[in-house]
């Protein structure tokens, strides 16, 4: 999607897809301070090392660094890891409830987007991947580059 459909991709978690198996995605929104929605439209965020967790009924995403605005002054600017709400449908946290008490779950946020102006997250459930299914991708994705270069210098 382009810039004019009101869609723009701000930061991309692409370790996410290589960790874990992804099984389903949601889009959430985050209850964000001023600074922080600044600091985003600057794309200033890492979601390398963040996760979502589900505590009474709600759902919060966890150790995203989303750096100081440069703007502000360093007492009006917010905490870069803190803990954010995310914003779902109560139907969506209770299905994530009982998907995320099954052994080996994990909610991990895979991009954060503007969409109409809004700060959107796409959070997925994954399933971390073992040692011999990254080898397996790493080799399929070789591969693929491979026959590229075949058809290419064909």
């Amino acid at each position: 999607m382009s810039d004019n459909d009101g869609y723009k991709v701000i930061s991309e978690n692409r370790q996410a897809r290589f960790l874990y198996e992804i099984l389903e995605t949601y889009e959430a929104g985050i209850q964000l301070t001023g600074t922080e929605v600044k600091s985003i439209r600057e794309g200033k965020v890492n979601l390398q090392d963040g996760y979502a967790l589900i505590r009474n009924g709600e759902a919060w995403l966890i150790n995203v660094n989303i750096s100081p605005y440069t703007g502000s002054g360093q007492y009006f600017n917010h905490e870069p890891r803190r803990t954010r709400k995310l914003l779902l449908h109560k139907e969506e946290i209770r299905k994530l409830i009982g998907k995320v008490e099954q052994q080996g779950l994990t909610l991990v946020p895979l991009k954060m987007y503007l969409k109409r102006g809004l700060v959107k997250v796409s959070i997925a459930l994954g399933k971390g991947k073992k040692l011999h299914d990254k080898r397996e991708s790493l080799k399929r994705r070789q591969d693929q580059r491979d026959m590229q270069r075949a058809m290419k210098n064909y």
